[in-house]
């Protein structure tokens, strides 16, 4: 077999470094790990999930007809980590009209995020240990050995996240607003699970102003939720989104975030994330060619989610307020399942999705100078030491 110049498939080596203890990396490690392969897990941070603060995000489940959670076990990956099914919820829109999306199966698990018992990092890395890696915390490794896997998270800020999270005697719930008043291209959104809430505005633009945004984010879910918050603590976050070219750097592996994998539309990368690094992982072993894995599996789905963005942004208020009828007018985990594959908007729009994006998508509010932004208060300092 005649494999690219961008492919990576090796004999079972006996043991991998992987550089990132992000979900990617730490897939990657359990997959590997449970075949017999010796792992080595480095990351320049004090603990896991030092980026996060025990915060809830959504691990989506409408991507594939499978179920994420049975996706992993096939994998070889448990779920030991806190997961709560979500198959309702409220969505709003610019004009404050509410919408119920629900569906027969999971929409997404609310999971937690952060080094806190029960969070998918924590959960993650004791699995990992328990199969005999070795995670190593406070190790910046500058050059990475030739064999190694990388996934040191995102690089830049294309999308921020800025909110709570607090104690409550609010009721489970969950509901998301897109209204550019209090998300620009974004959405704001609060989860509440077992007396413990997140409330945040997700921005890709506006990022200068992210505490007005955050200011208005909460008034709207006080009136519109009955937000109720108890010893709220500020958090902040972001991500990077970038179609990729390729998904090997020198020879090795980049899975994560690193490589690219997440989703434009909304920036839910945790499922991306997983996928990736146990294709890396079957890409090591020889069961796949990670290069050829990467491109059938996550290429199309990124693709959409780039014409979906595209679509996202030219539509404005009025299209996502007809695009929430639809989905809140049909079972959504499907509806939501058709729109992040390839359709045909997305096919027609691709070119120009493309075209647009082709740099990335910089925010041009955050110039860097005084501006107290999630990015330009804790991430740029980050990425400078990698």
């Amino acid at each position: 077999m005649t494999h690219s110049a961008d492919a990576f498939t090796t004999p079972k080596p006996d043991n991998v470094p992987i550089i990132g203890a992000g979900p990617a990396g730490l897939s990657c490690a359990i997959v590997l790990a449970r075949s017999g392969v010796n792992v080595t897990v480095y990351d320049r941070r004090p603990r896991v999930g030092a980026r996060f603060h025990n915060d809830f995000q959504g691990l989506e489940n409408w991507t594939h007809s499978a179920n994420i959670l049975v996706e992993m076990g096939n994998a070889g990956i448990e779920a030991t980590f806190d997961h709560i099914p979500v198959t309702s919820g409220i969505a709003f829109d610019a004009w404050n009209k509410r919408y119920t999306v629900s569906s027969e199966e999971p929409l997404y698990y609310l999971v937690r995020r952060g080094d806190g018992a029960g969070t998918l990092d924590q959960g993650l890395l004791e699995q990992a240990r328990s199969l005999g890696v070795d995670v190593r915390f406070n190790e910046n490794v500058k050059e990475a050995p030739e064999n190694a896997v990388l996934s040191i998270g995102p690089r830049t800020a294309d999308v921020i996240a800025v909110g709570y999270v607090f104690d409550t005697d609010m009721a489970d719930g969950n509901w998301v607003c897109f209204n550019n008043g209090l998300a620009p291209h974004g959405y704001a959104y609060l989860l509440v699970a077992n007396g413990r809430g997140t409330v945040a505005t997700c921005l890709f633009s506006g990022f200068k102003n992210q505490n007005v945004h955050l200011e208005r984010t909460v008034k709207f879910f006080e009136t519109h939720a009955a937000l109720t918050m108890k010893n709220p603590k500020p958090f902040g976050g972001y991500g990077n989104i970038r179609l990729p070219r390729s998904a090997i750097q020198g020879n090795k592996p980049v899975i994560g975030e690193h490589a690219g994998f997440q989703d434009s539309l909304a920036g839910f990368g945790m499922s991306y994330a997983i996928r990736s690094g146990v294709l890396a992982a079957h890409g090591i072993l020889g069961i796949s060619d990670y290069h050829e894995s990467w491109r059938r599996e996550l290429l199309p789905l990124l693709k959409t989610s780039i014409a979906n963005r595209f679509l996202f942004n030219i539509v404005g208020e009025r299209g996502r307020r007809m695009a929430l009828a639809r989905i809140s007018g049909s079972d959504s985990r499907r509806t939501l399942q058709n729109l992040y594959n390839p359709w045909w908007m997305s096919k027609l729009v691709l070119p120009f999705a493309l075209r647009f994006f082709k740099a990335p998508l910089k925010d041009k509010s955050c110039d860097h100078v005084g501006c107290s932004c999630v990015w330009c208060e804790h991430g740029i300092s980050q990425a400078e030491k990698e």
